[in-house]
């Protein structure tokens, strides 16, 4: 079925959108498959640094919707790309809190922007689907980066390591792992929150893992339902 002007004014998005969330999906995959493998092997952070970026990239084109919203999400991509690309250059210019602290703005306006589009869409398709999915692995990337800031701000202090590994940070995969492990409130207790502001941030996103699945099925069942209602 060929998609028509009307039919794309009537879901509220642009006629790409379609094919940018799902290669958000695909970009976020991409980060996800590759994160625990490639950061020990040489060479590594800059494949990291690639497809972080090309996450960050995915999302703007996916929230999209108006020049508006676009102008705005490329002002926010800038430093955060930007200042990854130059921290990995030059660490002496650009210390990680700056593009961390900009890379949790970009992606916490990406994740609101794609729940504004689930919440207001009038039925359920694949685009509402791939939107769900992306927010939902869009806010553990979101806390991944909340982690590794807080840890950047207070080394050494924030988290507690219950391994007999050596030292370690939560830079990195270390911040990933714990992020997802949270949100889908598994907790090993490998990692432990120490400070107050990261056990704020681990409760916060414990309560928003287990409220998205129940706010996200109660809204993608309304949506299921509704036209038929309607039809009858």
């Amino acid at each position: 079925m060929r998609i028509t002007d009307e039919s794309v004014k009537s879901l509220g998005m642009p006629r790409f959108r379609r094919f940018t969330t799902v290669q958000l999906l695909v970009a976020l995959g991409l980060l996800f498959v590759a994160f625990p493998f490639v950061e020990e092997v040489k060479g590594g952070n800059v494949i990291v640094s690639v497809l972080f970026s090309l996450v960050l990239l995915s999302a703007v084109l996916a929230v999209a919707e108006h020049k508006g919203v676009l102008i705005i999400a490329i002002v926010l991509a800038i430093p955060a790309i930007g200042g990854r690309w130059i921290n990995h250059l030059r660490p002496d210019l650009v210390p990680p809190s700056l593009f961390l602290g900009a890379g949790l703005i970009l992606v916490g306006f990406v994740v609101a922007n794609l729940l504004r589009f689930v919440l207001r869409a009038p039925s359920v398709n694949v685009e509402v689907l791939c939107a769900s999915i992306a927010a939902y692995l869009m806010l553990g990337l979101m806390w991944t980066i909340a982690y590794w800031l807080v840890d950047q701000l207070t080394p050494g202090g924030a988290f507690s390591f219950n391994t007999t590994t050596g030292k370690q940070s939560m830079n990195g995969f270390n911040a990933f792992y714990f992020s997802f492990i949270t949100l889908s409130t598994v907790g090993f207790g490998d990692i432990t929150p120490v400070a107050r502001i990261a056990r704020w941030l681990a409760a916060m996103e414990a309560m928003t893992g287990l409220l998205y699945v129940a706010v996200l099925i109660a809204r993608l069942v309304a949506l299921y339902s509704t036209p038929k209602s309607n039809d009858s």
